[in-house]
């Protein structure tokens, strides 16, 4: 009996530090199925129902809402209430028009951020690294698992506003000085300000770039850390009306 629960579930003491549960309030929580996410970096679906958003009042309810097709993630019904939601997901529900992205707070926990009816319909998504297949085609491969065919020209490191669920590529935001960019990693976590510089090294040292905020604070961080979210302001709207 102990494994088969080690198989399904998770115990809380294990759990990520961004999760919003008590770690000693029960013995065992959701494990979050393989998907888009790693679990470092994300949120099953029961947790945000549940335990963020209030939804349900216990993991009973939560999986008779989700496996009825009421949240959408990316503008898809998602049943599987395990589903791993992860950074810059857009979580809605139609019944109640609520709508959220979601984002790091600046501890580095995921959050989600309600947002508006022209925030709804896309995401931003990183392009990660890119591969040329069969066919001499270029293949990017984004921050959320997506592989997206394209003969435009982008680079490792820009952002695509990418429209959901279509999945229709509507802007290239490009990784350059003077783009703004949230750090999503580090000590700065959740930190937003334009690049200012990029430090490429000839060596097995990591690439850098350094940050300038609005209260003109500067730090470097590493270059993978930084992601893009506008050229002259945020293309998304952030917690706080950053």
């Amino acid at each position: 009996m102990a494994i088969m629960a080690s198989r399904k579930h998770l115990k809380r003491f294990k759990s990520p530090s961004h999760w919003p549960i008590h770690p000693k309030e029960y013995k065992w929580t959701v494990k979050p199925s393989p998907g888009p996410h790693p679990i470092e970096a994300s949120l099953p679906l029961m947790i945000i129902v549940r335990d963020i958003l209030g939804v349900a009042d216990n993991a009973r309810e939560a999986r008779r809402i989700i496996n009825s097709g009421e949240i959408l993630v990316d503008g898809r019904p998602r049943k599987n209430y395990k589903f791993p939601v992860g950074f810059m997901d857009v979580v809605s529900i139609p019944r109640t028009g609520e709508v959220y992205r979601v984002l790091p707070d600046e501890r580095g926990r995921l959050v989600l951020h309600p947002i508006g009816e022209e925030n709804a319909g896309f995401k931003l998504c990183k392009i990660v690294n890119k591969t040329t297949i069969r066919g001499g085609k270029t293949q990017l491969n984004l921050h959320d698992g997506r592989n997206y065919l394209s003969e435009d020209e982008f680079r490792v490191g820009d952002v695509v506003k990418l429209a959901v669920p279509e999945q229709e590529i509507l802007e290239r935001i490009p990784f350059e000085k003077g783009s703004l960019g949230l750090v999503t990693g580090g000590r700065h976590t959740g930190e937003i300000g334009r690049i200012k510089k990029i430090n490429i090294t000839r060596s097995s040292m990591p690439n850098t770039a350094v940050i300038e905020t609005e209260a003109r604070k500067t730090f470097l961080t590493l270059k993978d850390y930084v992601f893009v979210i506008g050229k002259d302001e945020s293309v998304i709207s952030l917690p706080g009306g950053k």
